[in-house]
């Protein structure tokens, strides 16, 4: 048995900060340009090498997203930013296109290729075409099951790594190849910028009757005829390093640094626990659920998913209060503010390799070291006594239900 990567998403310097400390072996980011994810931060020019820097000295690789389908009034920019990356130390590019795969290779040699899920990558014949051409890696596609993706890696090359999705949203059209977003808002999913118009919910309007809205309805609880669940494989990491799957990836380049965080760290954690032979600890198999996601599933690995109609909202019953910046060896932290708290509500303090403990707020301190009962300003620097040291950016959060109703 293979210990699994863990491929964890880096949207943003806070994200990649979070996915790196929480327990990455590698993370996936973006340029300004090429990328599928154009609402994520990501990275200029500028910015991009001291990512690099700060991932490879915590010993995480770095993956860079060139998957977008280019047109001929960008391919003539693609040459120099491969060589950018290049230069930049980056150790793999995730490619779709099969001209910006053959660019890779001559303007950015340094660098392995890996074929990105919009390739839809479905069968072993495929995959070891792509590994003949050169590539090292290939994400298979999201439809798969556990034994489709045995008989893969059964029959393609042993040097051929295999990654798949193991947590995140998953796509309602295949591996991601949808035109939904572009036909009705002009924002195009297959270049970055897709509005998400599957997770609305619809109703029946007749053409005699403009403006009356007509619910569909399947039962008495409505109808989510596009709506789709959320990828978690947690429970399934054996059956996942059994069926000779190197890689698995974590979906978030556009989500927040706690959610980056949390689901780096718990599922570091259950990995080592499943690769020893150890029983994963339940305290970071329950972490998932402290992010915001839909209802789970575990994707197409043992059958179809099926259909959820009960809604297609998010559960949000945490939400993060602040960073600790520093922490002596006494507990006294400097923490930075994300959410408003007073002193006396009960809070929970997790952070890297730092199993979650519960604390009620104590007094607080301003950068001037006036008392204070309640940090008010988004970003303020305040002291508060923790019962113990803890790592920076660890995270204090509180349980609040702020799901949607």
């Amino acid at each position: 048995m293979k210990k699994l990567e863990l491929l964890c998403p880096a949207g943003d310097a806070e994200q990649l900060k979070m996915s790196v400390l929480y327990g990455a072996d590698a993370v996936y980011l973006a340029g300004t340009s090429f990328g599928m994810r154009s609402f994520a931060g990501n990275f200029s020019p500028e910015e991009l090498p001291k990512a690099v820097e700060f991932a490879h000295s915590h010993g995480v690789k770095v993956h860079v997203t060139v998957n977008t389908m280019p047109r001929n009034d960008e391919v003539d920019a693609l040459p120099a930013y491969l060589e950018q990356l290049d230069s930049a130390k980056v150790d793999a590019l995730i490619l779709a296109d099969l001209g910006a795969f053959t660019l890779a290779g001559k303007y950015a040699p340094h660098c392995q290729r890996h074929i990105s899920t919009q390739q839809s990558i479905s069968n072993y014949e495929c995959a070891q075409a792509w590994f003949d051409l050169g590539a090292q890696r290939v994400v298979l596609a999201r439809e798969l099951s556990l034994p489709e993706i045995q008989t893969i890696r059964q029959k393609v090359s042993p040097e051929l790594e295999i990654e798949t999705f193991g947590h995140g949203a998953m796509c309602v059209s295949y591996s991601g190849r949808c035109l939904l977003s572009n036909y009705m808002t002009g924002r195009d999913s297959n270049r970055g910028a897709c509005a998400q118009p599957c997770r609305y919910q619809y109703a029946l309007v007749e053409e005699k009757r403009p403006g009356e809205y007509f619910p569909v309805f399947e039962d008495e609880k409505g109808t989510y005829i596009l709506n789709s669940r959320d990828m978690c494989t947690i429970d399934h990491l054996k059956e996942l390093m059994d069926a000779g799957i190197d890689c698995i990836k974590i979906e978030g380049r556009a989500k927040s640094p706690y959610y980056a965080a949390i689901v780096a760290g718990a599922y570091r954690h259950c990995i080592d626990d499943v690769f020893s032979g150890r029983e994963p600890d339940p305290v970071w198999r329950d972490e998932v659920e402290h992010v915001s996601h839909r209802i789970y599933s575990t994707g197409f690995y043992f059958g179809h998913p099926g259909q959820y109609t009960e809604n297609s909202r998010y559960i949000r019953q945490w939400q993060i209060c602040a960073i600790v910046e520093q922490c002596d060896e006494k507990g006294l932290a400097v923490c930075s503010l994300r959410n408003k708290f007073h002193a006396g509500d009960q809070l929970e303090v997790v952070g890297p390799d730092v199993k979650p403990f519960a604390i009620r707020a104590g007094e607080m301190a301003n950068e001037d070291g006036t008392p204070i009962d309640e940090p008010r300003t988004p970003q303020m620097r305040f002291t508060m006594m923790l019962p113990k040291a803890v790592p920076s950016h660890s995270i204090l959060r509180r349980n609040v239900d702020l799901s949607a109703k």
